[in-house]
């Protein structure tokens, strides 16, 4: 069953809105995500489509294939999208307590600095698992 959830940038100037049948957080450790939110990018797993944003939403192409959101009044990072099927993953710090779902899976774990390692039982993918997981074949 669909859940719809609310959330919004810090200073309350985009609000978003998705629904969510299969509530997980990813992390993502790539050199870019690394250098956009000086830590990891965690998302929250929406349903394709269901995403609303309001407010002041800018984008910009950091890549031949992806791009990535933020506020235009305080800088939150909203999202990162992929540019070839319009999808946006949405931050899961936009949700109060990430929408209550739990992490589920970290790309690019090789690069994750030891510093802040991620605990807990859950699927994590190298470099090379990463980019065989998405790049066409």
């Amino acid at each position: 069953m669909s859940e719809k959830i609310n959330g919004q940038c810090l200073c309350g100037a985009v609000k978003v809105t998705a629904t969510t049948t299969n509530s997980i957080v990813r992390a993502c450790h790539c050199d870019m995500c690394r250098q956009h939110t000086s830590s990891m990018f965690m998302s929250l797993a929406t349903d394709p489509g269901s995403e609303t944003i309001e407010g002041p939403a800018k984008s910009f192409q950091s890549s031949d294939w992806a791009e990535r959101g933020f506020c235009e009044v305080c800088g939150s990072t909203l999202w990162y999208g992929t540019l070839h099927d319009g999808a946006k993953h949405l931050a899961a710090g936009l949700f109060e307590n990430a929408a209550d779902a739990p992490l589920k899976l970290e790309f690019f774990v090789d690069k994750c600095p030891q510093g802040y390692a991620l605990a807990g039982d859950h699927k994590r993918l190298t470099t090379d698992e990463t980019i065989a997981l998405f790049a066409p074949v």
